[in-house]
């Protein structure tokens, strides 16, 4: 790293001439002629903009007589303040006191420091004891010293192999990038994304960077490395997303023909790694609330007991090796932010599986922050649950969802344990399976830079500043929903937020509104986020204290028309129109339900932009009070739908969605399909086999009536499976029929409001959904 930047913090910033401030100017000029930048700063509140702005910073000099921030007491003092900040934010970073020169007493302004001031600063300077050059060198030696050292291994070598500016004799065939110099197109391309993207993207027989199959040089050190920082005995680096990691992880834990006990609310990929390994799935049935969200699995359907009954009442264990479940897989934190207790969850499974997954593709963030102290998968091993029947435990984690890593980039955490021991030649083949000898080198070394980027204080701050944000927006949304019913002067309707209501306020024990809770409390103590039995906010049935907590950072916004416990207005406003609104103002949202909207506050999240979010609630409102035209609201897709929108107002769309959602009992439909399972009559694996040999059929829904499937239904929203190979499809008044049957007629009754249905496919013609079934009596099909 060539160039860095170093704070400077001083009261002599803005002083007259004089000794001492003139001999800071030149420090500051020594150091920028040795290659640094220099931001100055005059007391603690410019400070600490510096500290929140420069995330490259290199090195510190900070004044210990700093002035302190107005407003904060400063008992302790402007450069404690600064010292403090520091610490909480960056890790190792280099700081110079710079000490008083108004004394010759250095031994007596010692002995007035705090004693853990020594244990955070690097060295004291007196500006006026040394001369420019020698200050400004220290610091300069120091500053390139901790840049040396923040870079995380496997990094660190692919910037020193490309700083080699070596030929290229190997794969990939554009010879860093040289290829794409000899046409139009790829000149084009080269100058897009910069010679340097192109001279890292590098062949596996570069040697000096290690093997991602063997995990060794310094791939393997950034592997061994994010394991140290996301607790884990073993990690390895995945490409090809979370999808993959699910598939890898299945196809480990489990064989043909036995027992996974699976979380139905999964990803698809979760079945995936079944049909390969041929494993027989029993599925547990988490709860869900009046919004269709769907909710944990409460504790009384993973006990002993109740995993018992439900695996002894399957159709298909009679033919499973044995009658045990060798491995169970939950969802952990739901798309909607609901996250378990994992030491409760493991205590409750340990007796029915040795082997324990959790899908945390949307919380890799856990580890890094108090609030979420034990939620998570690696929060479970021998230190917390130190008993014979621990499960091993294996967490998938989609690095680049929340995160920052490139798009496809993933993690496999292993805690084993002596019950279910892994070893890693064994699990290192269903690697290699599901790997690639081709992986992309900047993907890998965003992994890398990912784990650096969590390791220490640095990790908490970024995820504490996405919690804090999230709380702020949170509390804006309540706060401008009372303004606007106080006001008076227009509808009284807005947006709501799915949160508490209130929160316990552990100073005074009393319950508060939650919008008038201290913003510091609802960012650290998570008993507010706790989804406290029978409370109405979530909808919830079946949970217990402490089970279950909901994650700030995942955002719902919801919609007049439903409550969470089910209860229909008459009048509603559907999800699906505001997030087409939103889209026009280059609001992507993340997931759109019937009447709520999912919006993710990552580390990438500013007030400027969830300030750009709620001016467009605002207008929204405004745009539906009025009756506006939808020419004017969604031009698009009154132009795409002519014949169906023209002459209609936002108002009119919304009441005319929002009558056919409750007529049609959507949510309801919703609800019954994810209770009452369909029927397994076969498994997985043996409906993919009859697929891939021609022995199956698409079926309109009225044909597949009283078929078997043979691919996935997989419906978004909610994006959860409603169909798995080899279940019965059912009746055609029976739960999974009725809701696929609801879709298909809210498909044609509003055009360019469709659902994205896996495992579904349109008639072109007619809009008919066609599904996949097992011919009636196929042929014996032999792999």
């Amino acid at each position: 790293m060539s160039t860095g930047t170093v704070l400077l913090a001083t009261r002599e910033l803005g002083a007259r001439a004089g000794a001492v401030s003139e001999q800071l100017r030149r420090i500051g000029k020594e150091a920028e002629a040795q290659g640094l930048q220099v931001r100055w700063a005059g007391d603690a509140r410019d400070a600490q903009a510096v500290l929140r702005t420069e995330a490259g910073l290199a090195g510190a000099m900070v004044a210990w007589d700093l002035e302190a921030q107005a407003g904060t007491g400063g008992a302790a003092g402007g450069g404690a303040e600064v010292l403090q900040a520091i610490g909480k934010r960056f890790k190792d970073l280099p700081v110079f006191l710079l000490m008083p020169q108004h004394s010759q007493d250095s031994e007596g302004e010692f002995e007035q420091l705090p004693l853990w001031v020594a244990e955070v600063v690097t060295g004291y300077v007196w500006p006026l004891e040394d001369t420019p050059v020698f200050i400004a060198g220290r610091v300069t030696a120091a500053a390139r010293a901790y840049q040396d050292g923040v870079l995380p291994p496997f990094f660190k070598a692919l910037r020193r192999f490309d700083d080699a500016h070596q030929y290229s004799w190997h794969t990939p065939a554009h010879a860093g990038g040289v290829a794409f110099l000899k046409s139009a197109a790829g000149r084009a391309f080269f100058d897009y994304y910069g010679e340097r993207l192109f001279r890292t993207d590098l062949s596996i027989s570069v040697g000096e960077l290690g093997s991602l199959f063997e995990h060794s040089g310094p791939i393997g050190e950034a592997e061994r490395n994010a394991a140290r920082v996301f607790g884990a005995d073993r990690t390895y680096f995945v490409l090809h997303g979370d999808s993959t990691a699910d598939r890898m992880v299945g196809h480990f834990s489990v064989m043909r023909d036995e027992i996974a006990l699976v979380d139905r609310n999964c990803h698809k990929s979760v079945l995936h790694g079944l049909v390969i390994s041929g494993a027989r799935p029993v599925y547990l049935v988490p709860t869900r609330n009046g919004y269709g969200l769907a909710g944990p699995l409460p504790p009384a359907r993973t006990d002993a007991d109740a995993v018992q009954a439900r695996i002894a009442d399957h159709p298909l264990v009679a033919e499973a090796l044995s009658p045990h479940a060798q491995y169970a897989v939950l969802t952990n934190s739901t798309y909607d932010g609901l996250c378990y207790d994992t030491l409760q969850v493991a205590r409750t499974l340990a007796p029915s599986t040795p082997r324990l997954h959790f899908d945390e593709a949307w919380f890799a963030y856990a580890r890094f922050h108090p609030l979420y102290e034990g939620r998570y998968g690696m929060a479970v091993g021998p230190d917390t649950f130190d008993d014979p029947m621990r499960p091993t435990v294996f967490a998938t984690q989609s690095t680049h969802k929340l995160l920052a890593a490139l798009s496809q980039t993933a993690m496999v955490h292993i805690k084993p344990s002596p019950r279910a021991p892994v070893q890693h030649e064994r699990f290192n083949e269903a690697f290699m399976m599901h790997g690639t000898t081709s992986p992309l080198y900047p993907a890998i070394a965003s992994l890398d830079v990912a784990t650096a980027m969590m390791d220490g204080p640095q990790g908490t701050s970024l995820i504490d500043e996405a919690i804090t944000e999230a709380v702020r927006f949170r509390k804006a949304v309540v706060r401008t929903a009372r303004r606007i019913e106080a006001a008076g002067d227009r509808p009284g309707w807005f947006f709501g937020v799915w949160q508490p209501d209130t929160v316990t306020d552990p100073a005074t024990g009393e319950r508060v509104d939650f919008v008038d809770a201290p913003p510091a409390l609802l960012a650290a103590d998570p008993r507010c986020w706790e989804l406290e039995p029978g409370a109405a906010w979530h909808g919830f049935e079946g949970l217990t204290e402490g089970y279950c907590m909901l994650d700030p950072v995942k955002v719902t916004l919801t919609c007049p028309g439903v409550t969470a416990t089910g209860h229909r207005g008459e009048w509603g406003i559907p999800a699906r129109v505001l997030t087409a609104y939103l889209a026009t103002r280059g609001i992507v949202v993340e997931k759109t339900d019937s009447y709520s909207t999912l919006i993710l506050f990552s580390m990438g999240i500013t007030k400027g932009k969830w300030g750009t979010l709620m001016d467009a609630l605002m207008d929204f409102k405004a745009l539906y009070d009025s009756a506006a035209p939808l020419e004017r609201v969604l031009p698009a897709l009154v132009e795409a739908h002519p014949h169906r929108y023209t002459g209609l107002t936002l108002k009119r769309l919304c009441q005319d969605m929002h009558e056919h959602l409750t007529e049609a009992e959507l949510i309801d439909a919703l609800d019954t399909a994810f209770r009452d399972l369909p029927e397994p009559v076969a498994p997985p694996q043996h409906c993919y086999q009859r697929l891939i040999r021609g022995g199956t059929e698409r079926l309109t829904l009225a044909e597949a009536a009283g078929r078997i499937s043979a691919a996935m239904v997989t419906v978004t929203p909610p994006g959860i499976p409603v169909l798995m190979p080899g279940e019965a499809v059912g009746t055609p008044d029976g739960p999974l029929l009725r809701y696929l049957g609801a879709l298909e007629a809210f498909d044609r009754a509003f055009p360019g409001f469709h659902s994205e249905t896996h495992g579904v496919t349109m008639d072109p013609t007619t809009g008919d959904y066609l599904i996949e079934c097992v011919l009636p009596e196929p042929e014996d099909i032999r792999p």
